[in-house]
């Protein structure tokens, strides 16, 4: 019982503070079934699911707020729907997948970690071609391993200035539910099996989402985003890489 209690209490943690950043949570719930024994087979569907509920939350919240851009997000789309549908039916070795993803989350997190981004209403103009290549190679990472795609995405556009903190935590939120539910979609093609308690944790889930995604779009700046950003990302990737 204090396991699960403790279980249950970190994973609406996980899931609110990664939807008061445009994110499904994905990499944190990997890594918190990783950490309490989840079988492989259980955690990239269950990770994928709660993901969908938390990052459509998150994508209310932030597009109620005024924050997406349909020109900024389809090109990426189009190219990582299909990308995942195909990741979803690859068949990856639970510790390769784990380091992979811990390995991936320390770009991101030296990046808003760190480094400082410009955040001035003059963007630069999004390449097309370059959307499509970013959005077909993070979708088939994504279905792959079992996330949204949204944490490497939400660097990307940073980086590139094409997008604000805010804009780009609405882009990634539906990003991470297309994405999402593509992957799903690949995986059922294969046999795999849910948890037992997965209508609870949807419940935390929803719940952290929730409360993690009005926050997030309404009441909290850009520079504390990123910061929660950052330590969310490094503590996924210590979790997966030495759990």
């Amino acid at each position: 019982m204090p396991g699960e209690i403790l279980f249950f209490s970190l994973l609406f943690i996980v899931a609110l503070l990664y939807s008061s950043v445009g994110h499904g949570g994905a990499s944190g719930y990997l890594a918190l079934m990783s950490f309490f024994s989840f079988s492989p087979e259980t955690m990239r569907p269950t990770a994928l699911l709660l993901n969908t509920f938390v990052s459509l939350i998150a994508f209310i919240q932030y597009y109620r707020g005024g924050h997406f851009r349909w020109q900024l997000f389809w090109p990426f789309a189009i190219a990582s729907i299909p990308s995942a549908f195909l990741g979803g039916l690859i068949t990856v070795d639970a510790h390769v997948y784990k380091i992979i993803l811990g390995v991936l989350l320390l770009f991101p997190v030296v990046r808003l970690g760190g480094l400082k981004f410009n955040e001035e209403k003059n963007t630069a103009k999004q390449n097309f071609t370059v959307s499509l290549l970013i959005g077909a190679s993070i979708g088939l990472l994504s279905g792959m391993i079992g996330i949204g795609g949204g944490i490497i995405l939400s660097p990307v556009i940073l980086l590139l200035h094409w997008a604000n903190m805010k804009q780009t935590a609405a882009v990634s939120a539906l990003f991470i539910l297309v994405n999402s539910l593509s992957g799903l979609a690949g995986l059922f093609t294969k046999e795999f099996h849910f948890s037992t308690e997965m209508a609870w944790m949807i419940v935390v889930a929803v719940s952290g989402g929730v409360t993690g995604s009005y926050f997030g779009s309404l009441k909290v700046g850009g520079e504390i985003l990123k910061k929660i950003l950052a330590a969310v990302l490094l503590i996924a990737s210590i979790k997966l890489l030495f759990t």
